[in-house]
């Protein structure tokens, strides 16, 4: 068992890449969704548009981080979950936080 757990975290980390570009493409979705519903704006502000004021521009980066911190932590929870269900091991090394 002891073997399990230090191979673990090697296997899973394709899993990891791939749960966690998903999740990247699902939360630009959501995000997206998101703005066009907070602002009915198909576009949302880039820190780079100049004829966007510091509000939106913040207002914008701030929803957009929050979607994509959500998603991200429930496909990476989902994804531990699966590989504990199946393995019976936990696969983080341990319990620090998110890097």
């Amino acid at each position: 068992m002891a073997k399990k757990k230090t191979k673990l975290p090697l296997v899973y980390k394709p899993v990891g890449f791939l749960l966690g570009w998903s999740s990247g493409a699902l939360a630009g979705l959501a995000f997206r969704k998101a703005w066009k519903v907070i602002r009915h704006e198909d576009n949302a502000p880039d820190a780079l548009d100049r004829d966007r004021g510091w509000g939106e521009i913040v207002v914008a980066a701030a929803v957009q981080g929050a979607i994509f911190a959500a998603v991200r932590s429930v496909a990476d929870r989902t994804g531990a979950k699966a590989i504990e269900r199946s393995t019976g091991v936990w696969p983080a090394e341990d319990k620090g936080g998110r890097d």
